[in-house]
């Protein structure tokens, strides 16, 4: 994929990537999905644990909300979750090519990236997350409720990236 992060239609390209979010309980991980043409994290799992099947969920979840091309791309760093068996059997159920970037190069997966960089400057770098619990429920609103939903993107025309897609599909729709 290189780090061409466009895409003509949704679906087509994805990133993912984890991160960690810290509580007073524990650490909190996060994959995501995103999607290249609309800028939507359209999967997302979170967990106490980093195993293979975090990521696996992340990926389940964007196909359950977007109809995914066969032969699509999702791309990511060469982590153990990325290049684990189950992970390669979750890309071959839903009939997606892997691309992964080179080992220690950030930008090779920037919008993945871009993203966790976003989630914690706007937003968890100005809490204290006293537990797991309280640290899901803001995410999964940060998320949803404002990331998805409201927060505009230079990219996309100023517009949120659940506004491009439903403009897609709309268009989609009508033709």
């Amino acid at each position: 994929m290189g780090r061409d992060f466009t895409a003509e239609e949704p679906g087509a390209k994805l990133v993912g990537d984890i991160t960690e979010i810290k509580t007073g309980e524990g650490p909190l991980y996060l994959a995501t999905v995103i999607d290249c043409f609309s800028k939507a994290v359209i999967g997302w799992a979170l967990d106490v644990r980093y195993p293979a099947g975090l990521v696996c969920a992340a990926l389940d979840m964007a196909a359950m909300r977007v109809d995914l091309p066969v032969g699509a791309i999702f791309h990511s760093d060469r982590g153990g979750q990325y290049t684990s068996h189950m992970y390669a059997a979750t890309l071959r159920r839903h009939g997606l090519r892997q691309s992964v970037g080179r080992t220690g190069i950030c930008f090779d997966n920037s919008m993945a990236e871009s993203f966790f960089g976003k989630l914690k400057t706007e937003f968890v770098h100005h809490r204290s997350f006293t537990s797991v619990t309280e640290a899901r429920t803001a995410v999964i609103k940060y998320i949803e409720g404002f990331y998805n939903r409201r927060r505009l993107h230079s990219m996309l025309g100023y517009r949120p990236p659940l506004e491009v897609l439903e403009e897609w599909f709309g268009r989609r729709a009508a033709a």
